[in-house]
């Protein structure tokens, strides 16, 4: 038996980054694609300690000197020097692969960074002159030897000097302070304004680069006239972000939301990352930010690799990112027609980005311009910026339609954008329901009403991902357009229960969090291991984001143990031990990091022989069936379901990018055996998508358009 039942948490989560990492360290990943997974570990620490860590720092300082244990056995206190060592072991790993690796690779390559300590006479009076006249006028330098320290805003960029006067500032300050300190601190943010790199002039052949902060930390004694620079440290600062907005705000909501928005500018730090150390200086800053040895972080190169995005804007840089895979036009759909016609005869699968998500938008767009159209109801998560679905909604309620918006504005890190296209909404004449008290909005449906010859219509698309056309090209997502009588039915009801005092009413296709979905998941295990015998033992197969239910992953043990073969593929975190002896011995998880960030959410049931499939917006999460709107929903339509399960049982067999979690808590990752082909899925599946559309593109058209006057 294994020491615990469950992994923690957040070490689960840092596993996931590790392989995000592990990703940057392969010699066969392209050059700026490596950069970008190194950016990908860095944006990920970021988020990961302005939420997870701060929501346990909170915790520890609310405690009253309790110490809250979690599932794993660990305390809270442990769990942070857990983090910061494994974190510390990650940074160290990720900033010398870029220095050590990345870098001097892409400089063999003719694409060469240049310190400042190595500039040629050339660059130097190029690099004066640039100061001088372009960043010069946009710093701001910040004293710190007042009684207040200066606001360092979160995740920027900021330069700390140490500052030493000369003989007449120095005579002045002793006339007017009977202070002895002769150091003095003094802040600079590197502005975000204008990108980070510079080019230099160059030698014949090579293209050379520098960063704004060297040039900054170089030339920034011209900012302290009457001061020498003695020693400069480039830091970033991440604050605690897991604040609650006001449930009870009632039309105040974005209001207070909006001030929930202004107290992560200004919170608590929790953790500082900073490039090589000057003792006064770090000693300084933890001192005046209120930060343990525990909470920083060196990072030995170049700080924050994530804004190094100018490179893969270099001629030639298709050298060193991925070969372009194309995303395909669904062949079930017309191109230059309206779905309406091909919608009422079938079912329609969309699995991007292997697919375009073009017929999303275009589903929307059509209904806000179709006269037949009545109404659109939809939910909206994370949509993205200049969204073409948020430009048709608006059109659809100025064309007259009723369009309903279920807008979250709680979708962490993209508040402030819901906010500003729901406001826009509101002006051209849709419906917007902020959210629902307590709960955040995470299911991903629209509704569209269409009057027909028939009578009254009812079209639905329903799926895992968010109405978000620009992450529909990186994250794998599949959804659904169906008019399936039960599954509309259901739809229209889902809309009445969350759009106002509705009483909740029986769905019998659409399974809902918190009310349903996660008492239909314990079903459906039960039911699997009610008819597991050791003939025909069950099988349960799943893929999703996270695992970290105990309720969920106790009834997998218990499956487990009646013989249930369970397979599970978990992008991220999974606190579920698989693989132990009288516990979980029949239980297997794999993860899969490659070039498309795998998103959707798939269960499959063997019943018996009588197999079912369900799609779904919610992880296996406390967050998402106990605390959101989530949904679930079964795929009926046979030619869809057979695609589906196809798709979801070929996770299995990648034997390039996937990882293979051990009882341990760490993952092993899985490479072919001797003469044995190496299977990647996402470019299996690439490649399938594009044979089905060759074969579209080869073959001649059966019927031809007339138009008429």
């Amino acid at each position: 038996m294994a020491k615990t039942k469950f992994f923690n948490r957040e070490l689960s989560w840092i596993e996931f980054n590790a392989r995000v990492l592990n990703e940057s360290l392969r010699k066969e990943v392209p050059l700026l694609e490596r950069l970008r997974f190194l950016a990908i570990t860095e944006s990920n620490f970021d988020e990961f300690f302005q939420v997870r860590v701060a929501s346990i720092k909170r915790r520890i300082q609310n405690s009253q000197g309790k110490n809250f244990v979690d599932a794993s056995g660990l305390t809270d206190s442990a769990v942070l020097k857990k983090i910061s060592e494994k974190t510390r072991a990650l940074t160290k790993l990720q900033y010398s692969t870029l220095m050590n690796d990345v870098l001097p690779s892409l400089a063999k390559e003719g694409f060469v960074y240049v310190p400042s300590k190595n500039y040629t006479q050339a660059q130097e009076a190029f690099t004066e002159n640039l100061f001088k006249h372009e960043i010069f006028p946009l710093l701001t330098p910040l004293r710190t030897d007042m009684d207040v320290f200066p606001h360092v805003g979160a995740l920027c960029l900021t330069a700390a000097f140490l500052l030493e006067p000369m003989e007449g500032v120095r005579k002045i300050k002793n006339a007017l302070s009977t202070s002895q300190e002769s150091d003095i601190v003094a802040l600079v943010q590197i502005p975000s304004a204008i990108n980070r790199i510079v080019w230099l002039p160059s030698s014949e052949g090579t293209k050379q680069f520098a960063l704004i902060d060297d040039i900054i930390r170089l030339y920034g004694t011209k900012l302290f006239p009457g001061y020498k620079v003695q020693e400069t440290m480039l830091f970033k600062i991440a604050r605690d972000a897991d604040f609650a907005v006001n449930e009870d705000s009632g039309e105040h909501f974005i209001q207070a939301m909006e001030e929930v928005l202004e107290k992560r500018q200004s919170s608590f730090a929790v953790r500082m990352t900073y490039d090589f150390a000057s003792e006064k200086l770090l000693r300084f800053l933890k001192q005046h930010l209120n930060l343990s040895n525990e909470d920083v972080y060196e990072a030995c190169g170049i700080l924050d690799p994530s804004s190094l995005d100018d490179l893969f804007n270099i001629e030639g840089a298709e050298k060193y990112i991925y070969p372009e895979w194309e995303h395909f036009f669904p062949n079930s759909l017309p191109e230059e027609e309206t779905y309406w016609n091909v919608f009422r005869q079938q079912d329609v699968l969309l699995n991007v980005p292997y697919e375009s998500y073009e017929p999303v938008v275009n589903f929307i767009h059509q209904a806000a311009h179709d006269e037949q159209v009545l109404a659109i109801k939809m939910t909206l998560y994370r949509t993205g910026s200049n969204s073409p679905i948020v430009k048709a909604l608006k059109e659809a309620a100025q064309n007259g339609k009723q369009v309903t918006v279920f807008v979250e504005l709680k979708a962490r890190f993209d508040e402030k954008r819901n906010i500003s296209w729901a406001e826009e909404l509101e002006k051209a004449g849709a419906i917007v329901v902020y959210g629902i008290v307590n709960l955040k909005v995470h299911a991903k449906i629209c509704l569209v009403v269409r009057r027909e010859s028939d009578g009254i219509r009812r079209y639905v698309h329903i799926g895992t991902g968010n109405y978000n056309p620009k992450t529909a090209k990186l994250y794998q997502d599949l959804s659904v357009f169906t008019t399936n009588h039960e599954l509309v039915n259901d739809a229209t009801l889902f809309f009445n229960v969350i759009s106002g005092y509705s009483a909740l009413q029986t769905m019998h296709h659409l399974y809902m969090a918190p009310v349903t979905l996660k008492s239909r998941l314990l079903e459906l295990i039960e039911r699997e291991i009610q008819q597991s015998t050791k003939e025909t033992p069950g099988h349960i197969v799943a893929k999703m984001n996270s695992l970290c239910h105990p309720q969920i992953i106790e009834a997998l043990y218990k499956a487990s143990n009646a013989g249930v073969k369970i397979e599970l593929n978990i992008r991220g975190i999974c606190t579920l031990v698989p693989g132990v002896k009288g516990m979980s011995e029949n239980i297997k998880v794999v993860s899969i990091v490659d070039r498309y960030l795998e998103h959707s959410r798939i269960f499959y049931f063997q019943n018996g022989g009588s197999e079912e499939i369900y799609l779904s917006s919610a992880d296996w999460m406390e967050r998402n069936l106990d605390k959101r709107i989530e949904l679930m929903f079964p795929v009926s339509d046979k030619k869809v379901f057979k695609i589906v399960k196809e798709i979801l049982f070929l996770y299995f067999q990648d034997n390039t990018h996937s990882h293979i979690l051990q009882k341990t808590g760490l993952w092993k990752q899985i490479s072919p055996e001797k003469n044995e082909q190496g299977v990647r899925v996402q470019e299996v599946l690439y490649k399938k998508y594009k044979k089905k559309a060759d074969i579209k593109k080869n073959t001649p058209r059966a019927e031809f358009i007339v138009r008429r006057k």
